[in-house]
């Protein structure tokens, strides 16, 4: 069955409201919904809501009219999803990924894990989350780092794409991990590759779309917050993500290129942390903040 996409094109303030709009109208259902930028010079954003194409006469209806009241003129288009195993071809070749103690592999590279290190399986599938080698050991060495130096009782994986952050902390410490993304064929991935890690309680996968979602209410708030986005979005999240930080909790964001860092770095510093460190790997930084002393 295939995956449906439903979207309107509207602005960027437009389409933050559709967002709220949507969170609104399907609350906690297994529906992604996002906003995405189409050309920032003309101000074009995208509000879509996705769904496998069995469900697309129940939800077409209601998408359009909790919309309606506040955008009349707005045009609802349908995009059917290509059933493209993206990962598999953006992984041909990959050699296993090492960092600190962790070491990222898939199947047919079990043989090269050794008896010290916390070995992480993850295979080319439907869903992001080892293809950027610089963000992925970025994140994975600092969250080494935070969970031996710092006390963690519990940890928010944002983005989570193939789950390999959520099933690192999980690994190193075994506290409730909130685990989320906006692809419900991510957090399906995710929590499979949690199982074939062996990795069956604990990790707390959900279908959520930015902060909009009860989940964070309800695990919040968290002493380690990891992000592994882009760094456009992390900027304008930075209030709403370190308002569901506990107290001296720390906060892992990558998927920032070296040149985007300066504006990453400010954003969180506004929003009330305090900067520890970065990580260099391949053009890509992991950056590390604390809110008290790192």
């Amino acid at each position: 069955m295939s995956e449906i996409r439903l979207y309107v094109s509207t602005t960027e303030d437009g389409a933050n409201r559709i967002l709220d709009l949507m969170s609104l109208a399907f609350g906690e259902e297994d529906f992604a919904i996002a906003t995405t930028e189409v050309d920032e010079k003309a101000d074009i954003w995208e509000a879509s809501i996705y769904m496998m194409a069995e469900d697309e006469d129940e939800v077409r209806p209601r998408f359009e009219g909790c919309i309606k009241e506040d955008f009349p003129d707005a045009i609802v288009v349908r995009e059917i999803i290509p059933d493209i195993d993206w990962i598999a071809k953006s992984l041909e070749g990959l050699k296993p990924v090492r960092a600190g103690r962790f070491l990222v592999h898939g199947s047919h590279d079990r043989d090269k894990v050794q008896p010290h290190d916390l070995a992480i399986e993850i295979d080319a599938g439907q869903a992001f989350g080892t293809g950027h080698h610089g963000t992925t050991a970025g994140c994975l060495e600092v969250i080494e780092t935070v969970v031996r130096s710092r006390k963690v009782r519990n940890a928010l994986d944002l983005g989570t794409g193939s789950g390999v952050l959520a099933i690192a902390v999980r690994k190193m410490v075994k506290v409730p991990v909130l685990a989320t993304d906006i692809d419900p064929i991510a957090v399906r991935v995710a929590r499979d590759n949690a199982r074939r890690n062996k990795v069956v309680e604990g990790i707390d996968f959900r279908t959520a779309p930015g902060f909009h979602s009860t989940a964070f209410a309800q695990h919040g708030p968290f002493d380690l917050i990891i992000a592994n986005i882009l760094a456009r979005p992390l900027i304008k999240m930075a209030p709403q993500l370190v308002q569901h930080l506990a107290k001296d909790g720390s906060v892992i964001l990558s998927g920032i290129l070296a040149a985007q860092r300066w504006k990453v770095i400010s954003a969180y510093s506004g929003a009330g942390l305090s900067h520890v460190r970065t990580i260099w790997r391949s053009g890509w930084v992991t950056i590390h903040f604390t809110q008290g002393k790192g």
